[in-house]
């Protein structure tokens, strides 16, 4: 294999410098802050910390409203994860056997991606809004009086439509190429062997699809916990009250709403880890069943 040469030994670690230096600076640092203050009770005007040791983390960990939001982010995160996936992967599967207008067809399944969370966020209040909202209409005559922004599970609803509304495209996108790049001859030899297309996709198609799947897997549970922020900040208009919230936009509310600065760092660390955590199971032990071709 032939070797990059460079005319000078430094020349590549200065064109890594510019990327080094923004982790270092949006994402090192801020890390680093987080752990030290997470070990301190701040004062929320910086006259002062007094060094608490592990007193914030036992805090946390035995308050029941902390417990209550964990247990509400893991429903929400796998509520948005499976419903994502499994729409966009019906989607691509049924764009794929488009043949005329199908330029037209992705793109109108695409779209949405270019819209921000919180405008994904907007448009889904204005939907399901208490008082002009057509959505809460047409659910009303099915006898659901939806009240956003008050009753817990309403709320909880419109969040995870929202949330997995703006995710499909992602997925689509993804699904969409990784159907494109199931050789055809496999696909001829499946069609021999099996006539039924359900049964052809599940035992042929859907395993191509695990390296894809797996790959998505781990998107679909970052965004749930970390991306769906401006959208649960739309919807709870900035007013949690006892509305549910994930342990993201807990930390937000502690810190910049409680000025519990020392314990929303403690709540920034120990999601740190439990991501950190869910990444390393996620990789030993899903990715053993992903068989790569």
């Amino acid at each position: 294999m032939k070797r990059v040469q460079f005319s000078h030994p430094l020349l590549p670690y200065m064109l890594l410098l510019p990327q080094l230096a923004i982790v270092a600076v949006f994402f090192l640092w801020p890390a680093g802050e987080a752990i030290r203050a997470s070990f301190y009770l701040e004062d929320p005007f910086g006259f002062g910390s007094t060094f608490v040791g592990l007193e914030n983390f036992s805090d946390i960990l035995t308050n029941a409203e902390y417990m209550r939001t964990a247990w509400f982010t893991l429903f929400y995160t796998v509520i948005v994860a499976f419903f994502s996936l499994s729409i966009a992967l019906l989607l691509a599967v049924k764009a794929d056997a488009v043949i005329h207008g199908s330029a037209t067809y992705r793109t109108l399944l695409m779209w949405v991606y270019a819209i921000a969370p919180p405008v994904a966020g907007l448009v889904g209040i204005m939907l399901f809004d208490l008082h002009v909202g057509p959505m809460r209409d047409f659910l009303a005559h099915f006898g659901w009086d939806m009240k956003v922004g008050v009753n817990y599970w309403d709320t909880a609803f419109v969040m995870a439509i929202i949330a997995v509304w703006k995710q499909i495209p992602v997925n689509f996108i993804f699904f969409l190429s990784g159907l494109q790049g199931v050789p055809k001859s496999i696909q001829e030899a499946a069609a021999i062997d099996c006539r039924s297309g359900t049964r052809r996709f599940w035992s042929v198609t859907f395993p191509l699809l695990a390296p894809t799947g797996f790959f998505l897997l781990i998107i679909n549970i970052t965004y749930a916990l970390f991306d769906t922020f401006g959208i649960i900040d739309i919807v709870l208009k900035g007013e949690p009250g006892n509305n549910p919230i994930t342990l993201v936009y807990k930390v937000y509310v502690d810190g910049f709403r409680g000025n519990d600065l020392g314990g929303s760092s403690a709540q920034s660390v120990i999601l740190m880890v439990l991501v950190f955590a869910l990444t390393i199971v996620q990789f030993r032990m899903i990715e053993r069943r992903v068989h790569y071709s």
